[in-house]
């Protein structure tokens, strides 16, 4: 529920304020980031290691912020 929420609420931002794509962007990485937080979280578990912030931002691809922006819109 408050996904959706926040994309009304990034979808008029977008539209009525000149620094509104950003915000977007921000908010698109953002999720992507704690989504992948959340599976290596749950990979690590199963493996018994641990798993820092670092190891998730370097699997993180460009590509798939562009198709989870996408998906936002």
């Amino acid at each position: 529920m408050m996904w959706a929420w926040m994309r009304m609420v990034m979808a008029v931002a977008v539209i009525l304020l000149p620094g509104g794509f950003p915000l977007l962007l921000a908010y698109v990485t953002l999720r992507t980031l704690l989504s992948r937080w959340r599976e290596a979280q749950a990979q690590a578990l199963r493996l018994g290691r641990a798993v820092s912030m670092r190891d998730v931002v370097a699997s993180l691809h460009f590509k798939e912020l562009v198709r989870d922006a996408r998906a936002a819109l």
